[in-house]
């Protein structure tokens, strides 16, 4: 798994790209990023050539005052899995128990 940030220049906004690799896939059929800055609706991933799946969003960064959001990503295979990015800004508790995924959009 892995989440690039692009900052823009002349939006307030930066280009986040998630992405899941094959070697994390092999069973599944589709992925989704739930978090924040989609209300906790799945955002599907596209599946790649390769195998991978990949989508592009665009975050405000302008518009949170702690300018950080929670997400997990969502492999389905028959069922869910829930999983967080292993190279994740920073981790916090879920109410499931469990752990939710921290992008940060300021750029450090």
């Amino acid at each position: 798994m892995a989440v690039t940030k692009k900052f823009l220049k002349t939006k307030p906004e930066v280009q986040v790209t998630f992405e899941v690799k094959v070697d994390t896939t092999e069973s599944t059929s589709q992925v989704y990023v739930v978090g924040e800055f989609a209300d906790w609706e799945p955002v599907e991933l596209k599946k790649l050539k390769n195998g991978a799946f990949k989508t592009t969003i665009n975050l405000p960064t302008n518009q949170k005052d702690s300018y950080q959001y929670r997400y997990r990503f969502v492999l389905a295979d028959g069922s869910e899995k829930f999983d967080n990015e292993v190279q994740a800004d920073g981790y916090c508790s879920n109410p499931f128990g469990g752990e939710n995924s921290i992008i940060s959009v300021t750029q450090q």
